[in-house]
């Protein structure tokens, strides 16, 4: 069996790339422990001469009852304590994917963006076969009773990102290990997403460059140095 995951890891990197080696972005959110709430942004560039900073660290707002090992590019640690989980209040710790960004209306920017309208769902019930997933409602037939309008009266996802976590709108995603993560705009802990005000998820997307292969890297503090080093060569201590 590990020979044959082997042989499907290396077939996979052979037809699709290996996005960390190949990511020259990097978006790093570190909350000092498990359990905390908020944390801080920092954005990284790669050139010749290796990583650097890319504008000021901000402050973000995590999901309400911390981190969770999710499921990314990243492995996650044997026997780990918090592993992310449908409807645990936690954001996803460890390597992903930014897929594209999207809002409420046209927004001119490099970065693969879509605007989406009321009847577009994110659907996080776990007995759907849309299951973290994003469908337009009115093109299938809806099976779930548990779902997230991606526009709506509030500002939160006017702008956002999306994070692959858990495989989002691809064939493998987990029942239940966790569904619908975004970048986006919120002042308060939310249910597992990583958030900002209005402007700096604006100037986040602007930056983004999806020729550089950005990445998510987040957790806690001590498992992100550990990542960075490991991962990327990155030294965050």
């Amino acid at each position: 069996m590990k020979r044959i995951l082997l042989v499907l890891s290396l077939i996979g990197v052979m037809l699709y790339g290996d996005p960390i080696s190949e990511s020259r972005q990097l978006i790093v959110v570190t909350a000092k422990g498990w359990n905390d709430n908020s944390g801080v942004l920092q954005r990284y560039e790669k050139d010749a001469k290796g990583w650097h900073k890319v504008g000021s660290a901000i402050q973000i707002r995590l999901g309400r009852n911390g981190l969770g090992w999710g499921i990314g590019l990243h492995k996650t640690p044997k026997g780990a304590q918090y592993v992310k989980k449908e409807g645990d209040g936690r954001s996803p710790a460890g390597i992903f994917v930014l897929k594209q960004a999207f809002g409420y209306a046209p927004f001119k920017v490099q970065y693969p963006y879509k605007v989406y309208k009321e009847t577009d769902h994110c659907v996080d019930d776990v007995h759907s076969k849309y299951y973290n997933k994003i469908v337009d409602s009115t093109k299938i037939v809806p099976d779930y009773n548990s779902k997230e309008h991606m526009k709506f009266p509030k500002n939160y996802y006017k702008y956002g990102v999306i994070v692959n976590h858990n495989h989002i709108d691809e064939k493998g995603a987990v029942p239940g290990a966790g569904s619908c993560i975004f970048l986006h705009i919120k002042e308060v802990p939310t249910a597992g997403c990583t958030v900002m005000n209005e402007a700096q998820i604006k100037e986040i997307i602007r930056w983004l460059d999806a020729k550089r292969h950005p990445l998510l890297l987040q957790g806690s503090k001590a498992e992100v140095v550990k990542m960075a080093k490991r991962y990327f060569s990155l030294s965050l201590e």
